[in-house]
């Protein structure tokens, strides 16, 4: 899957993956490969990716979109705080 994330400032990630974490409105989620196509609202929380090589990318995020379509997503955040 190939996923970019992006803010109003920047794009924060861009690569493929394994899979991603997000906190819905309504609870966590998690998107893998062959995902039906989805549009959500992201509420606040953490992200976690989960690359194509294993190694994992957290970040906190203040609310926003989540698209997926073939494979293909797109993570729309109003904010981005990295962690440790």
């Amino acid at each position: 899957m190939e996923l970019v994330v992006l803010t109003p400032e920047e794009q924060y990630f861009s690569g493929n993956i394994k899979s991603i974490t997000v906190p819905g409105v309504s609870g966590e989620f998690e998107v893998l490969e062959n995902h039906a196509p989805l549009v959500s609202a992201i509420g606040e929380g953490r992200v976690k990716i989960i690359k194509t090589d294993g190694e994992s990318v957290k970040f906190d995020v203040n609310r926003g979109f989540l698209e997926v379509i073939n494979n293909d997503l797109a993570l729309l955040v109003n904010e981005i705080k990295p962690v440790d």
